[in-house]
């Protein structure tokens, strides 16, 4: 459990330190901005207005159940456990969220991206096949896969913007602590972008950019 402790701090570590200088959220002016209930706010902004520093208490700070799995009761066989600003009030302004992920045998987290952080992922248990793609190329070859099967204790590091994705390649279930250099990183699921829209893309559309028959892209439609 000491050798679990230190590698979740790692990856907060290594994440919210490099936050300061390259995240796209703005750098903090005060100690903390402790976020107020959006319900409570009264008006929206790019972020989470302040509660009163003389009302922050320490549990604005804490938040707990991260030793319990998440739910996997799913057609994909992954759950995630989310500490964000929602959760931990205090982390507003900070540049940071935090979630553990659970896998089932075979489980997977389809390919997607995050446009605004940096992933990174510190594997617990289980063994995880994880990978990233990157922009086209300018020369016209073919996008490059960078992927890792990871054991438990190994890092990986998933690029802003980039396509990635994870999935148990092993025999029993698998968990790994993710953090994100934002507190709103943001997630585009690929399939869903291209074949859940409502209302949906025009099948003639994907059909061309794909190459392939009318009815498959319907198909694909119908399962998102």
């Amino acid at each position: 459990m000491a050798a679990a402790g230190f590698l979740v701090t790692l990856a907060i570590f290594l994440v919210s330190s490099s936050s300061f200088s390259y995240a796209f959220d703005d750098d903090p002016l005060q100690d903390f901005c402790v976020a107020v209930p959006d319900a409570s706010a009264g008006v929206f902004v790019n972020g989470k207005i302040c509660k009163n520093p003389k009302q922050v208490t320490t549990d604005d700070f804490l938040a707990t159940g991260f030793n319990t799995p998440a739910s996997t009761n799913n057609s994909l066989g992954f759950g995630v456990k989310v500490a964000d600003v929602n959760l931990i009030p205090g982390l507003n302004t900070l540049g940071l969220t935090v979630l553990r992920v659970d896998f089932e045998p075979d489980g997977v987290v389809p390919p997607h991206m995050h446009p605004r952080a940096t992933e990174v992922i510190v594997v617990l248990e289980g063994t995880i096949y994880a990978g990233f793609v990157t922009s086209n190329p300018t020369d016209n070859t073919k996008n490059k896969l960078f992927a890792k099967i990871l054991k438990p204790g190994d890092v990986f590091v998933f690029p802003i913007g980039l396509v990635h994705f994870q999935r148990n390649v092993g025999e029993t279930k698998g968990m790994g602590i993710v953090a994100f250099n934002s507190q709103n990183p943001g997630l585009i699921t690929t399939g869903n972008a291209v074949f859940g829209t409502d209302p949906r893309i025009a099948p003639e559309v994907l059909t061309k950019s794909f190459q392939v028959d009318k009815k498959v892209i319907e198909y694909l439609q119908s399962k998102f």
